[in-house]
């Protein structure tokens, strides 16, 4: 079986500056993970990267099978599902949320009445719309929807395309604590239920890692620093030796929390 991710060497340039040097990074079909770092590490240049965006400088990028540079990324995009500010920023806040996730089916952000669907498709939106928490809101115009509920809203649309690979760029950013913990809910609902569908996560706080996600790559300064299982990889060490000051990991049920050491730090 082909992998989700397959990526060897990958180096990204930008007005003469790398923003991730030579990485490596394998991704199994139906695994959850966690893209972590510091802010400025390159988690959202290599997320443009697998999300077929972005063009390597140097390196070999493959995604669901398909080296990028050989083969028709506009028959390749369909298969990911892509949620992040550049697509959202896209969406008709006007239309009903019912709307907004149907016609993620064509990856559009137009009116319902400029394709044809089918009422299977409408049924599978109303399905999405409660796996992510989200049905009782089916009838409000998005634009009066909290930062939290739009971000539920908008992973049921990316669901509806039925994507082999699904791409979360920070979606706890900016939510306040309710809403952070209704979306992590319902991301560990998805990642148990979803079985088939292959999830990458970004973040840089380790609170915002739902249940459910057991893998974790970690970036600073462009490069990788650590992949592996998360329970491996996210530790006290490997934090401080990131942010420069000294860090524990904790974790509890899945979930995790990282602290640091006040009287090491005067």
């Amino acid at each position: 079986m082909d992998l989700a991710v397959d990526l060897s060497g990958v180096t990204v340039m930008k007005a003469g500056k790398r923003l991730i040097s030579d990485i490596d990074w394998k991704v199994a079909p139906g695994e959850r993970w966690v893209l972590f770092g510091p802010n400025g590490a390159g988690k959202t240049t290599l997320l443009q990267v697998v999300s077929t965006y972005q063009f390597p400088a140097r390196g070999a990028a493959a995604v669901l099978g398909e080296r990028m540079g050989r083969t028709d990324v506009r028959r390749l995009r369909p298969r990911i599902g892509y949620v992040g500010p550049a697509p959202a920023a896209l969406v008709r806040r006007h239309l009903p949320c019912r709307d907004i996730v149907v016609t993620g089916r064509h990856a559009a952000f137009v009116d319902t009445r400029w394709h044809n669907y089918t009422e299977e498709d409408w049924e599978y939106a109303e399905r999405q719309m409660d796996l992510m928490g989200v049905s009782q809101m089916a009838d409000r115009e998005f634009a009066t929807l909290s930062n939290g509920e739009m971000k539920r809203v908008l992973i049921a649309r990316a669901l509806m395309s039925r994507p082999d690979l699904l791409l979360l760029d920070e979606p706890g950013t900016g939510l306040d604590l309710g809403a952070r913990e209704r979306l992590i809910a319902s991301l560990s609902g998805m990642a148990e239920r979803e079985e088939n569908i292959t999830v990458i996560l970004v973040t840089h706080h380790v609170e915002e890692i739902p249940p459910g996600f057991d893998r974790m790559l970690i970036l600073a300064e462009g490069k990788a620093a650590a992949a592996g299982p998360i329970s491996q990889v996210l530790t006290g060490e490997s934090l401080t030796a990131i942010y420069g000051m000294p860090l524990a990991v904790r974790s509890d049920n899945g979930r995790y929390r990282a602290v640091g050491s006040q009287a090491a730090l005067y």
